[in-house]
């Protein structure tokens, strides 16, 4: 319901039981009852002002989200998470333009019949389009999930037939076997199986609630045996119990690994990290439903994380292998990723310093965080503080629980 029609019923109740003083109590409980009910849909209607200052700044009036840090480019990535926090804020107009603009120009018109290129903008030539039409598998899966859960509260079947249709053929195309580990999921369909006996992966593109979804949604797919590859990858590829953005596994055992750009180049300058990949494992654990399966063990292998933040205020910017903090200032969306990591690690005191932090980086002008309002700090943080402020949550089954509904 937007929101000046629930200011008009607002209204409109209050003059009814200004008019209704005298009357009847029963007459009366029923409009204290209609009172109340209507109090509710207005607190359900309250805006999220951190999406609306992100909208203004990152999003144009086509449903483009601009990460204007990076050549002002736009990635499958960038346009999944808005369709999330679109939904979460029950903004249904700012969604069916990112939708249509996403099918359009990253879907060659029709995202049932194929994965979204990931990445948008401009050409060598000076040209603007897809300047690289590889999927990314997270990026899917948030939008897959996006799609079918907006069919679903929205009562829109088209989107939720798209949503399957994106889940299906990430099944069938960044979904493989890998010795050693079992079945998981690959970054994208192409580049990341350079060597025979060798798989690399990010863990990051694993989020345990939307893998618990699809597994239930979608009982005889893969998700189940791809949720239960998590525990491996960060027990083993998890060094001094931190995660890392990357992840090799296969015949040869699961360990840390360098990005596949560095592997190909065989930079031997490089080494593992766990950095701005990694911080989102932390941010998803901490948002998932409390018992998915495993949760508790998943937590362990990266307890790490919990433990340097008992004695710092600002989480690591990058970790090595060796569990050494080697980038001692993170921005302030890592802190934001990690205030639901720290509640579910059970340290609440230090996700308030995380948060004290955090706010203390918010313009008044802008309403973004952070000196420079960085793009990816803004969607950390709106992952982060959405699931703080209760906006939304995930049900046993990890379908979404939103307040506006």
């Amino acid at each position: 319901m937007p929101e000046p029609v629930v200011k008009r019923q607002c209204t409109i109740f209050r003059l009814i039981w200004l008019g209704t003083r005298r009357a009847g109590l029963r007459t009366l409980a029923v409009v204290l009852l209609a009172v109340l009910a209507l109090q509710g849909v207005c607190l359900a209607q309250k805006p999220w002002p951190l999406w609306e200052a992100y909208s203004h700044a990152f999003i144009d009036g086509q449903g483009r989200v601009i990460d204007h840090s990076a050549q002002d480019r736009t990635t499958s990535e960038g346009q999944a998470y808005a369709l999330f926090f679109a939904l979460v804020a029950g903004d249904r107009a700012r969604f069916d333009k990112i939708f249509s603009w996403t099918e359009q120009n990253l879907g060659d018109g029709d995202l049932t019949q194929r994965l979204p290129a990931w990445s948008w903008g401009k050409r060598p030539d000076g040209s603007w389009g897809v300047t690289d039409q590889n999927p990314a598998s997270d990026a899917d899966l948030w939008m897959a999930y996006a799609l079918s859960e907006a069919g679903r509260l929205w009562h829109v079947p088209q989107y939720q037939k798209t949503g399957t249709a994106l889940a299906a053929r990430i099944a069938q195309q960044e979904v493989a076997y890998i010795p050693g580990l079992g079945t998981s999921l690959l970054p994208g369909p192409k580049g990341f199986h350079p060597e025979a006996a060798l798989w690399l992966l990010n863990p990051s593109y694993l989020p345990p609630p939307l893998l618990q979804y699809f597994s239930s949604a979608m009982p005889t797919g893969p998700w189940e045996a791809v949720g239960q590859s998590l525990d491996p990858l960060l027990a083993q590829g998890s060094s001094n119990r931190y995660a890392m953005d990357w992840v090799a596994a296969g015949q040869q055992g699961i360990h840390p690994s360098v990005t596949p750009a560095q592997l190909a180049a065989a930079d031997s300058q490089s080494l593992p990290v766990g950095s701005y990949d990694a911080i989102r494992v932390y941010l998803w654990l901490g948002i998932s439903y409390p018992h998915t399966p495993a949760m508790k063990l998943c937590l362990s292998h990266v307890s790490g994380m919990a433990d340097y933040m008992k004695n710092h205020l600002t989480p690591p910017e990058r970790v090595d292998a060796a569990g050494r903090v080697i980038g001692l200032s993170g921005p302030p969306g890592f802190s934001a990723a990690l205030i639901p990591y720290l509640h579910a690690a059970g340290a609440s005191k230090q996700a308030k310093e995380q948060l004290d932090r955090l706010n203390s980086t918010k313009s008044a002008s802008t309403g973004l965080y952070g000196k420079d309002a960085a793009y990816y700090d803004q969607n950390l943080t709106l992952f982060a503080t959405g699931w703080l402020e209760q906006r939304y949550r995930f049900d046993r089954d990890s379908r979404l629980q939103v307040v506006w509904k």
